[in-house]
């Protein structure tokens, strides 16, 4: 039970800071023993690394969608381009999903 600080991101997010104080169960000079308290909460006004991964893959697909509505609208010539627009916003919206699933798990660990 060491106390930290805590970093916590305009999305709800949090990192963890440096090291402030030892508790009492810990004795030995340099050593913690594992456990985190915090010891002051810092608001940041940005959004979390894993918030901005998501934003962009979020603006990768929306320009990937309008690109393939662009080659639909064109005609019959884009089959091969259309094909591998939809496989990558598929992976996209994989990727988002586990990010997602990330985040959450994250905010069940506290």
């Amino acid at each position: 039970m060491c106390f930290y600080e805590q970093h916590r991101f305009a999305c709800g997010d949090y990192k963890w800071g440096n090291f402030r104080q030892h508790c009492n169960k810990e004795y030995r000079m340099g050593e913690t023993c594992g456990m985190k308290l915090v010891f002051h909460t810092t608001h940041l006004p940005q959004k979390c690394k894993i918030c901005d991964k998501v934003d962009c893959k979020q603006r990768k697909r929306a320009a990937e969608v309008d690109r393939v509505h662009r080659w639909q609208r064109e005609g019959d010539k884009f089959h091969a381009s259309i094909d591998k627009s939809m496989e990558q916003i598929a992976n996209l919206d994989m990727e988002i999903r586990n990010l997602n699933y990330e985040k959450a798990r994250r905010r069940q660990q506290v």
